[in-house]
């Protein structure tokens, strides 16, 4: 039999970390190891009070609301937490902070939150160093190889406004990435359905389908060579894999990336010429949550990419691939 705990009747008040908030999902947040079928059971027959009245559990809550809670049981659980170490990668790559947004210049390799193998993602390790923000959650995500602007809310409802911002379209994502090709077009938008699958193993894929989800990137071509060209990607939804896939079924693998990339190419680059994937989050645009003014965030391509892209121009540069030489000539 499990060693239960008890909870007496309770009052809280709702903190500013918690506006806009539904009243299930913070009390889920709040009650950990209370059974969700008993939580929604106590909001409906009104045992819940908010500011002395009963309240469904969809109502959105608002700081300084007062809960009344009744008594409940929980279960007891011997945990053993892991804590995230302070990294000092994370700190030098702020980019922009205020008391409501936070944005950073992701490194490649590092994952934005834990879990598919990761014990600490970024999310995880900024709280560690940001011990006294109430309130630090992913505005939107990034692969885990992909560098670049990410940016973070430090109060719900900046959260709630730029998650809102990102559906109607009002945040511009701009990346910069190579591929492996000859792209002649100037300016190209490209609108795909994307279906997410996973594979036996438990990797998550993505794949051009007609019954997925609509997608729509733009690219603009800033520089091409006789087999590679660097383009500027502006995501105008936000699908997972969504730049990767769509230049992967156009024919245009983006270089270095291992799920949909040309492997055989990638795999003699990462000799001696570059290991990753050239993909990079270089700037994010919206209008601010609370005072409303437009915001531009950048961040510089990373040393290893630059140094790359200066290795092309050079004259004795080539493509260490079987009947792939001359690269380095310039076609714009």
């Amino acid at each position: 039999m499990k060693d239960l705990g008890k909870i007496s009747a309770t009052r809280h008040q709702v903190g500013e970390d918690a506006d806009g908030q539904r009243l299930d999902n913070y009390l889920l947040r709040l009650l950990k190891g209370v059974p969700k079928s008993h939580i929604y059971r106590i909001v409906r027959s009104g045992e819940v009070r908010v500011n002395r009245g009963r309240a469904g559990p969809d109502y959105r809550l608002q700081p300084g609301d007062e809960l009344r809670l009744p008594p409940v049981r929980i279960a007891k659980r011997s945990v053993v937490r892991r804590v995230a170490p302070a990294n000092a990668q994370l700190e030098r790559a702020v980019l922009f902070e205020d008391e409501y947004l936070l944005a950073l210049d992701k490194p490649a390799g590092v994952a934005v939150h834990g879990g598919s193998g990761v014990s600490f993602g970024v999310i995880e390790q900024l709280r560690v160093m940001r011990p006294q923000a109430k309130f630090l959650e992913l505005v939107h995500r990034l692969d885990r190889d992909t560098s670049g602007v990410l940016l973070l809310a430090k109060k719900r409802s900046a959260l709630t406004e730029l998650h809102a911002a990102l559906r109607a379209g009002r945040v511009e994502k701009q990346y910069l990435v190579l591929v492996r090709g000859q792209w002649r077009d100037q300016k190209r938008h490209v609108r795909l359905n994307l279906h997410k699958y996973v594979l036996p193993s438990g990797e998550r894929r993505v794949s051009v389908d007609a019954g997925g989800r609509e997608s729509h990137t733009i690219f603009k071509l800033k520089q091409a060579w006789l087999q590679l060209s660097l383009l500027q990607a502006e995501l105008k939804t936000g699908r997972t894999h969504q730049i990767r896939v769509h230049l992967a079924h156009l024919g245009f693998p983006i270089v270095g990336d291992d799920k949909y990339g040309d492997f055989n190419f990638n795999k003699q680059l990462a000799r001696s010429k570059l290991k990753r994937m050239f993909l990079h989050a270089s700037s994010i645009e919206f209008m601010h949550p609370a005072n409303e003014e437009l915001l531009k965030i950048e961040a510089p391509l990373p040393k290893e990419l630059a140094t790359f892209l200066a290795q092309i121009d050079r004259p004795e540069f080539s493509l260490p691939i079987e009947g792939i030489t001359a690269q380095g000539e310039r076609l714009s």
